[in-house]
């Protein structure tokens, strides 16, 4: 008996959003398969592309995320989650705030709520907890 991958194909979306939980339930193991899967059904779609440095992001592996980040624009430069998610990391990076800032306001007046909503959260993250000098605990 053998088995299409073509039986799968309509599903590339389902293993892909089912990637993201896992990244979110910090299942790496199972985000890279279910991401690989849905790259693999769906060679043309660069969403499993986006999982791959979201899990990246989730695991604060920052340099690798952006690498991502930024082939995925190569391909899509319009692509706002992508763009968003650059954004991100770079405003987690000491010496990339500013360029992080700089996306993220540029993704902040996107037309999909989402965009724009994660554009604003990060924006207010990076204000609050990265530009911010350390406490009286974070002295030496």
């Amino acid at each position: 008996m053998t088995h299409s991958w073509k039986h799968y194909e309509e599903d590339w979306l389902l293993f892909t959003e089912a990637g993201f939980i896992a990244v979110n339930q910090a299942d790496e193991d199972a985000a890279l398969k279910l991401f690989k899967a849905g790259a693999l059904l769906n060679p043309d779609n660069v969403l499993p592309q986006i999982g791959f440095g979201y899990l990246h992001l989730h695991k604060l592996e920052l340099k690798q995320a952006v690498k991502v980040f930024e082939d995925i624009l190569k391909k899509e430069p319009a692509n706002e989650m992508a763009k968003t998610f650059l954004g991100l990391c770079l405003g987690l990076m000491p010496d990339k705030i500013t360029q992080g800032e700089e996306i993220l306001k540029q993704t902040s007046h996107s037309h999909d709520e989402r965009i724009k909503d994660l554009s604003n959260t990060a924006i207010q993250f990076v204000d609050t907890f990265v530009k911010q000098t350390p406490g009286p605990a974070g002295k030496r």
